[in-house]
């Protein structure tokens, strides 16, 4: 009976235990770092083949219960490579993750304080390595790096001239009168990117006569920057994406963000790059003979000719202004390195570089020292500094109205004259021109010198953090400062400064610019992860940023002597410009994520700036935006192709602030028999003037096939400027010619398409090939003024038209078929289409990598070729293409269309050119290994080109050009400008 008791109670105990058996659970637990020892948080820990998962806490531990043993575990985080491992007990784990370089480049901005993955943003962000910014070949400066790199922007240079001058405008045109500039921030820092007059125009007077723009030819700051410093660049291009900066993104923002130590081995990278620059494209002589020079010149001349002819000096001053091989140089040395708590990265660069003229070249030093320093395991500091000196020399070139610069001068020196110094270095006047070209190459200083720091610092506190949710704390601050020195001396000597030719007997032209920037912000970070796989992200943060820049110019003619002080002369002049504003705000930013498959964000800014009529106003910017991960549904099988298909849907707001004088009246001072007075300079100021508004609204899909060997993504915009700042007539009775009002609005909607796919992958070969393509269309929707003309020298020649219903970037002139508005529409400076080709090769040691950038249509207007007809020098003046008579030479039939059509002076744009080539070799492992002891990781050797093949039918020296500077989208007008170079290359690179 016992026995029988004993067996019951066994099998009640055992029924009891029987569901705890069949559904007991094993607990794995563990940590995850990198492999420096620092923690991971909120790292994804999945069950291999379910959706049984958990997260990292902010220590890095973790907790997974499992069913039953082994059990496979997937381990990933943005930023390192995933891995999986399997768990035989319930030992605990330590996990280490390995940065993943392509993970990490895929990541973007979504606030001031936080990014997010690529794969989950919403908005189209272009992302630009620095493999991709500097891999090829070293560019002369960073925005001339980013030339056919993504789709949506569009480059022009304003000069060939060494040491930059490049305007970027992105999506379009984004203000008639206000800024078509983006906005620069570097490493938290908002930087200066002014180009600041030199003060060239009291000799050339290129303000005066058709247009009021001043074409001094300067620098602009960005091109301080030294692209080798650089990790990564984001282009936020519309306001979707840019909306949380506020009141200055209206024309997208530029982040950029510089290079950082690594815990580990000190690493040291030197890089020395040795070439020469040339012309890409020198127009040559007219084929002269003593028919032609008799009809064009004149029976005097054909004697001139023929001796010279006879006598072998026939001379092609284009050649001989032109036709220099600069030499450049290149070097770049930095090392990086730290432990757990504290890295640094420092580098030294310095560039010199010659241009195609001589005495014209760029000389730039850095200096940079990046530290990082985890204080505590809740506080880490970031500080980022970096000093810059530039020099260039830049000539005396672009378009004038005194018949001075040298490329002015060109256009009317013919082969016959005899221009070069004696032996006592005297040079004889131009009997063609008011200057000779030689004799200003030689003697005139055009230079500018920049003395530059940029630096910022972060605080990241880490306030609490829990197993699903912590709160940051981060802190930044910012300073860019810089003192800009402009020098330009003419010298009494010059011909067109000697008192018996009408000149100035001396010119010394001396400026002074201090610009000191200031930015404070603070943000808070809230993250927090639902047991429902919803995470939510929180940032809020105050922003505060200064601005104060003080130019002097001061003007000095009849100098003394050989003197080029300005307190040497008979008489001076002085004009100072101050630029104050303090902006500030806040922000508010919501992001939610379920499950990786939907991604909502929402945030808003708000704005305040003196640079307002009301300063204590706050205007508001909304952002929203959505994506949707298709391929996290599980639609398709694990052996799918589809690793990425994503519909987003993005709106933003942004703005553009009045240009400078537009909100209050200015006066100039005068004085009259020793009694100083004040005058009204014609612009009437409005407080009550808003700032330009940017809504856009834009969709897109990015997927992705085959491991992601295949990707593409396309964007639609609609893009809308409204509140338009316009410049409004007044009648003469007021007392102002006129002022600025908020009247027009202006529509941008554009396609990008971006292709990334590799075609061939194999143990020893690779290609991985890139497609960009772009197209904008512009439309002015609302013009509450007057249409008129802007941006040229006159519907005679041919010029810009703003009038509703039209492009903002329409060129018009007079013709024999006007519209209803008394002109007709010859072309439109905006290209039908851009696309950009970018293909890397690798077959082992070897690296072939090459860039083609085609811009289809966008029209130019070309005066320079109109200054040479008019005196009878042009190079295809007797070809007969044009006249469809068949009657004219060229030369003669774009003369017989002046005054009655504009027709011949606007020309097709369009090009393919070979931005960017470079070959290079990288000594294999066995090799170096012999090298001092094998203390050589790497050496790289290569050659490496810029603009090498360039295509086009543009009748001019480059069709990429502008005289006028990047403060205008009414680009595209060329009068005798620096002619665009070719660089070529030679390299060696060495890491050890």
């Amino acid at each position: 009976m016992k026995q029988k008791n004993s067996n019951s109670r066994r099998l009640l105990l055992l029924l009891f235990l029987f569901p705890c058996f069949v559904f007991a659970q094993t607990t794995l637990t563990g940590k995850i770092s990198d492999p420096n020892g620092t923690t991971v948080p909120f790292a994804n820990v999945i069950e291999k083949g379910t959706t049984n998962g958990t997260t990292t806490d902010i220590d890095g531990n973790f907790s997974i219960s499992v069913a039953s043993l082994p059990a496979t575990l997937v381990f990933s985080s943005l930023g390192y490579e995933t891995i999986e491992q399997t768990a035989n007990n319930a030992s605990p784990m330590n996990i280490t993750l390995a940065e993943s370089a392509e993970a990490l480049s895929e990541v973007v901005v979504t606030g001031l304080a936080t990014s997010i993955k690529r794969s989950n943003s919403a908005n189209a962000v272009a992302s630009i390595s620095a493999e991709e910014l500097v891999g090829t070949t070293p560019p002369p400066t960073l925005d001339g790096a980013l030339y056919g790199k993504f789709a949506g922007a569009v480059v022009n240079a304003n000069s060939g001239a060494p040491g930059g001058g490049l305007s970027i405008k992105l999506r379009g045109a984004t203000s008639l009168q206000g800024n078509t500039s983006p906005l620069y921030i570097i490493d938290g820092v908002y930087v200066d990117n002014s180009s600041i007059q030199p003060g060239l125009n009291l000799v050339s007077a290129a303000a005066a006569g058709g247009s009021a723009s001043n074409q001094d030819n300067p620098t602009n700051r960005i091109a301080d920057i030294n692209p080798e410093d650089i990790a990564n660049i984001e282009i936020l291009k519309g306001a979707s994406a840019a909306a949380i900066y506020g009141s200055r993104a209206a024309a997208g923002v530029v982040i950029i963000t510089t290079k950082r130590g690594k815990a580990g081995e000190t690493l040291f990278k030197f890089n020395q790059s040795t070439g020469w620059t040339e012309a890409i494209n020198l127009l040559g002589l007219r084929d002269y003979n003593e028919q032609r020079v008799r009809d064009t010149f004149g029976e005097a001349a054909v004697a001139q000719f023929v001796a010279a002819r006879n006598e072998g000096r026939l001379i092609d001053y284009e050649k001989e202004i032109y036709g220099e091989k600069g030499f450049l140089s290149n070097t770049n040395f930095s090392m990086s390195g730290g432990d757990v708590k504290s890295k640094f990265y420092a580098g030294v660069s310095h560039n010199n570089e010659q241009g195609i003229v001589n005495r014209t070249g760029y000389e730039k030093t850095s200096l940079r020292l990046n530290l990082d320093h985890k204080a505590t395991d809740y506080l880490k500091l970031s500080l980022s500094t970096n000093y810059i000196y530039s020099r260039s020399d830049r000539g005396f070139f672009n378009n004038d109205n005194s018949g001075t610069t040298i490329g002015v001068t060109l256009t009317g020196t013919t082969p016959w004259l005899q221009l070069f110094p004696d032996a006592n270095g005297v040079y004889p006047d131009n009997p063609s021109g008011a200057s000779n070209p030689l004799q200003t190459r030689d003697l005139v200083t055009n230079r500018e010198t920049v003395n530059r720091i940029i630096m910022g610092g972060s605080a990241n506190l880490d306030i609490y953090k829990a197993d699903n949710s912590s709160l940051e704390l981060i802190l930044r601050g910012g300073v860019d400062f810089y003192g800009q020195q402009s020098r330009a001396i003419f010298p009494k000597a010059l011909q067109f400064q000697k008192l018996s030719n009408g000149g100035l007997n001396g010119v010394s032209v001396q400026g002074e610019t201090q610009n000191k920037n200031y930015n404070l912000s603070a943000f808070l970070v809230h993250n927090f992860n639902t047991a429902s796989d919803i995470s939510f992200r929180t940032q809020a943060g105050l922003t505060n940023e200064f601005f104060d820049q003080n130019t002097q110019l001061i003007s000095a003619t009849g100098l003394v002597a050989s003197e080029t002080n300005v307190d040497q002369a008979a008489n001076t002049g002085v004009n100072q410009t101050r630029l104050r504003q303090e902006d500030s705000g806040f922000f508010v930013q919501e992001e939610i994520n379920f499950q990786d498959k939907f991604i909502a964000t929402f945030g808003v800014r708000g704005d305040k700036s003196s640079n307002n009529g009301d300063a204590n106003k706050l205007n508001y910017y909304p952002k929203g935006s959505l994506a949707v991960n298709l391929n996290e549904f599980g639609f398709w099988s694990d052996g799918s192709k589809w690793n990425q298909f994503k519909l987003r849907a993005a709106y933003g707001e942004a703005g553009n602030f009045p240009p400078f004088g537009a909100l209050f009246t200015s006066y100039n001072a005068f004085t009259t028999d020793g009694l100083l007075g004040i005058s009204l300079i014609g612009i009437r100021g409005d407080k009550t003037l808003k700032s330009e508004r940017q809504k856009e609204l834009e969709f897109g899909t990015d997927i992705a096939f085959f491991n992601n060997r295949l990707s593409l993504s396309g964007t639609y915009y609609i893009k809308t400027i409204d509140d338009l700042i316009l410049r409004a007539s007044l009648e003469p009775s007021t007392g102002f010619t006129t002022e600025f009002v908020n009247a027009g609005e202006l529509q941008n909607k554009g396609i990008e398409i971006s292709l990334n796919t590799t075609p061939v992958m194999t143990d020893d070969f690779q290609w991985d090939l890139g497609v960009n393509f772009f197209q904008n269309r512009s439309e002015i929707t609302r013009l509450d003024v007057e249409p008129f003309n802007v941006g040229a020298f006159g519907a005679t020649l041919g010029t810009y038209r703003i009038e509703e219903g039209s492009s903002a970037t329409q060129i018009v002139g007079i013709g024999p078929n006007p519209g209803d508005n008394g002109f007709q529409k010859f072309g439109d400076s905006e290209a039908d289409f851009q696309m950009s080709f970018n293909n890397s090769l690798n077959y082992k040691s070897l690296q072939l990598t090459f860039l083609w950038h085609w811009k289809k249509g966008g029209d130019n207007v070309n005066l320079t070729t109109l200054l040479s007809d008019l005196n009878g020098t042009t190079h295809d003046y007797d070809d007969v293409a044009l006249d469809p008579d068949g009657v004219l030479g060229n030369g003669d039939y774009r003369l017989s269309q002046l005054g009655s059509s504009a027709e011949v002076f606007v020309e097709d744009a369009s090009y393919l050119r070979l931005r960017e080539l470079g070959l290079y070799y990288s000594l294999p492992d066995r090799l170096l290994s012999g090298i001092i002891g094998g203390n050589i990781d790497a050496i790289k050797l290569g050659v490496s080109g810029t603009n090498l093949i360039n295509i086009f039918d543009y009748n001019s020296y480059d069709p990429e050009v502008s005289n006028f500077g990047g403060g205008t989208i009414f680009t595209g007008v060329e009068v005798t400008p620096f002619p665009s170079s070719k660089r070529i290359l030679f390299h060696l690179g060495i890491n050890f």
